[in-house]
C-alpha cells in the first residue's frame, strides 16, 4: 500500500505541482498524498492541491503542533513533505514523524542554511560568498533548521553574470525534476516499512 502523504506548504506550491505532475506522469494521480496543508489560507498551494483534486486544507502554526497533529493523525499521514513550508516544525511531530518528515532547501547544505535563510535569501548569500557552484538538499527534518540528514544534492553551477534571480530559477527548475523522485524513492521505503534511523 502507498505512503499517505500531506504536503505541507506556505507560498505558491511550485514543488507541490511538480510532484503532482511527476505521479500524474507515471499514471498514478493519486501519487498518494492525502493532504495539502498551509498556515496561509491565501497559499497558492491550496489552490493547486483543490485543482488536483486534493484536500486541502489550513492550520494553525502558532501553537505546540496540537493543531497540525490533529491534522495529520486525521488523515492518518505516514510521510510529510515540506514543500516551501517556511515554519519550524514543532518539537512533538518531529517526535511523532522522526524519519518521515523531508525538506527541500535551495542550496548545498551545512552551508546558507539556518535560521531565515530561505528562497532569495540563500541565493544571494551564495553570490555575495563568490561560491562557483550551488544547488539543492533534500534532507530528513530534525530539530534543527536544515540540520537533518541528507538524503541527496544536486549542483546547479553560478555564472559569472549572475543575479539572485537568475541563479534561483535555475535551482528551482533542479528541484522540480528532483524533489519528486526522491519523494517517490521515500514514500516507497516508508511504505516498505523503511524509515530514516537518526
Amino acid at each position: 500500500m502507498a505512503a499517505r502523504i500531506a504536503v505541507l506548504a506556505s507560498g505558491g506550491g511550485t514543488n507541490l505541482q511538480a510532484i503532482i505532475d511527476y505521479y500524474a506522469g507515471i499514471g498514478n494521480p493519486a501519487c498518494g498524498i492525502v493532504l495539502v496543508a498551509s498556515n496561509r489560507a491565501q497559499a497558492g498551494a491550496l489552490e493547486r492541491a483543490r485543482a488536483a483534486g486534493i484536500p486541502a486544507e489550513v492550520f494553525d502554526s502558532t501553537d505546540d503542533g496540537t493543531t497540525l497533529g490533529t491534522l495529520l493523525r486525521r488523515w492518518s499521514v505516514d510521510l510529510v513533505v515540506l514543500a516551501g513550508y517556511l515554519k519550524h516544525i514543532p518539537a512533538p511531530i518531529i517526535r511523532d514523524y522522526r524519519g518521515r518528515i523531508i525538506n527541500i532547501h535551495p542550496g548545498l547544505l551545512p552551508d546558507f542554511g539556518g535560521p531565515g535563510m530561505y528562497g532569495a535569501r540563500v541565493h544571494a548569500a551564495v553570490l555575495a560568498s563568490g561560491a562557483t557552484t550551488t544547488g539543492l538538499t533534500i534532507h530528513f527534518v530534525d530539530d534543527e533548521y536544515d540540520r537533518g540528514p541528507v538524503i541527496a544534492q544536486w549542483r546547479v553551477r553560478v555564472k559569472i553574470d549572475d543575479t539572485a534571480e537568475s541563479l534561483a530559477g535555475r535551482v528551482l527548475s533542479a528541484e522540480h525534476i528532483v524533489y519528486p523522485r526522491v519523494v517517490d524513492i521515500v514514500a516507497a521505503l516508508n511504505s516498505s516499512g523503511l524509515t530514516a534511523d537518526f
